[in-house]
């Protein structure tokens, strides 16, 4: 056998392939120029080959640009959801509401603490309500009309159907003060998220950590004390 020293040396924006070959038989007698070009050949083969299977290899290991985007803070425009409306974003493969309450909506919210099973949002779901909500409207202080839940229920994970006007309607109680009525089992939720009792859900919806930008916009997945 003929051994062989290869060198691959590449720069940023080209591959330069040096291949520099030693070869020596048991005699110690000069290589014919033939043998000589087809090692310099199949070297240089050997040495691109090896350069592209790593580029992929080592690409498979960076996230794609979905799972990136699926755990990043996303940001929220405030201006196209007026008051009594609601929006729907997606954080972290999940639907987020952003809801904008009227500031009758959030005055009834106390009324119904006696209806909740935990109005004080102390059995939390996946996540814990942020420090910097309050208990009753689970929202901001300094912004309590934007609720921004996570509108996955907490009983089996389907999607509740907003039903945010006061008022009889159909599957919900004539004196409904607005929310949310999950679809499959029945489980209602008032205009903060919060389950009512005697309810499949066991638990009140969940509130991701957000900040406001500005006072039309707000990030979700990130605060004060940076990403959630």
């Amino acid at each position: 056998m003929v051994p062989a020293q290869l060198r691959a040396v590449c720069d940023s924006r080209f591959i330069n392939f040096t291949i520099r070959v030693v070869v020596m038989s048991d005699q110690n007698k000069p290589m014919d120029k033939d043998r000589r070009n087809l090692l310099i050949a199949t070297g240089g083969v050997g040495a691109l080959g090896a350069a592209a299977f790593a580029a992929p290899l080592v690409s498979s290991f960076a996230p794609s640009e979905k799972a990136k985007a699926g755990g990043v803070p996303v940001e929220v425009d405030l201006s196209d959801i007026p008051p009594g409306s609601m929006k729907t974003v997606m954080w972290r493969g999940k639907p987020v509401w952003v809801v904008h309450r009227t500031p009758e909506m959030t005055a009834a919210l106390p009324k119904l603490d006696a209806q909740m099973a935990d109005p004080n949002s102390e059995k939390p779901f996946t996540m814990p309500l942020p420090d910097y909500c309050s208990k009753v409207t689970r929202a901001r202080e300094e912004h309590p009309d934007l609720m921004v839940m996570v509108s996955t229920c907490t009983h089996l994970g389907c999607i509740p159907d907003p039903r945010l006007k006061a008022g009889a309607q159909a599957s919900l109680p004539d004196d409904w003060e607005g929310g949310f009525l999950c679809p499959c089992h029945g489980s209602t939720y008032d205009l903060a998220g919060r389950v009512f009792k005697n309810k499949p859900a066991p638990q009140n919806l969940d509130v991701p950590r957000y900040m406001f930008l500005s006072d039309t916009k707000i990030v979700i997945g990130k605060d004060e004390k940076g990403e959630a």
